[in-house]
């Protein structure tokens, strides 16, 4: 999607607003799959806050999604 964005973005910072809403999902889901590793390296037993940390991470990737689905709608629709 991020040669989509440079094409169709109208001006540089429309550019780089499409890619840069791509790259914080990278960004956030990088930091989901550390937070995840840590929380196996430092035990397999089933822990509340290890699932509480787990479903943060996951729910920040889903907040960084609908950011990007947001920011293309509203820069490519309006």
């Amino acid at each position: 999607m991020a040669p989509l964005g440079m094409w169709l973005g109208e001006t540089n910072v429309e550019k780089v607003i499409l890619v840069g809403s791509l790259v914080l999902v990278i960004l956030v889901e990088l930091l989901n799959s550390a937070v995840e590793a840590v929380v196996d390296r430092v035990g397999t037993e089933y822990h509340e806050l290890s699932r509480v940390a787990k479903d943060m991470c996951s729910a920040a990737v889903l907040i960084s999604i609908v950011l990007v689905l947001f920011t293309w709608g509203l820069l490519l629709l309006g």
